[in-house]
């Protein structure tokens, strides 16, 4: 652990594989969440990008900042792979812009996989423009100070949702979810059935022959 000035900076965790987050990459967050008890996953952070066809996924670097200061933004930066996502927690103030279309343009252009903020972003009509990954709280008019203090690469909350510094972070329409490493192979097993169980439902429902059954077990057991 280092300090610069009022930054506490931490080194990056290892970056997760990349077979595993390429197949991440093909799994919708819904079908991850479902494998995760429901019950984790932010709340209040809506994507501001243009959708991709692809859900978002890399290893967190994170950062705490003050409400509507960047400084830390800045200098986490650094700390950041190709591939990385971003992790801002700027405790969900949305008095000040904590980035514009300038800065996240340049995180595009590093290679990282996307930006999260639990605070708010400004030039918004621009990032939408954009397939670039972005999630923030809210947005606003107003620029970032730029005086810390702040934390790299520290466990952090964003939208109700820790994350840690290595966690795999996905995202895409429906929100975001942090997966613990140890963790994603089994989630990932676990969706992949998900999906296969949903494809065969869909299937059952165009040809007629969903059963409805289990709606009288459910039904039953809510009356007792």
């Amino acid at each position: 652990m280092s300090t610069y000035k009022a930054l506490r900076k931490n080194p990056s965790a290892p970056q997760v594989g990349e077979s595993l987050i390429v197949a991440l990459r093909d799994i919708p967050v819904a079908a991850l969440s479902d494998n995760m008890h429901r019950n984790t996953g932010t709340v209040g952070l809506h994507p501001y990008h243009r959708p991709g066809r692809q859900t978002m996924a890399g290893t967190a670097v994170t950062a705490r900042s003050r409400g509507g200061d960047n400084l830390t933004f800045l200098r986490a930066l650094e700390f950041c792979r190709p591939g990385d996502v971003l992790v801002i927690d700027a405790g969900g103030d949305v008095g000040n812009a904590v980035i514009g279309g300038i800065l996240s343009f340049y995180a595009a252009t590093a290679g990282l996989a996307g930006l999260v903020i639990d605070g708010a972003i400004r030039d918004v009509a621009e990032i939408r423009e954009r397939e670039f990954p972005i999630y923030a709280r809210g947005v606003t008019h107003r620029g970032p100070y730029k005086d810390g203090p702040g934390e790299i690469n520290v466990p952090v909350s964003v939208g109700g949702m820790v994350v840690n510094p290595g966690d795999i972070v996905v995202g895409d329409q429906d929100g975001l979810l942090a997966i613990p490493p140890a963790e994603a192979d089994l989630v990932l097993e676990g969706a992949r059935r998900t999906l296969a169980n949903e494809a065969n439902t869909m299937r059952a429902m165009k040809e007629g022959r969903w059963d409805r059954s289990f709606i009288d077990a459910l039904e039953a057991r809510c009356n007792n």
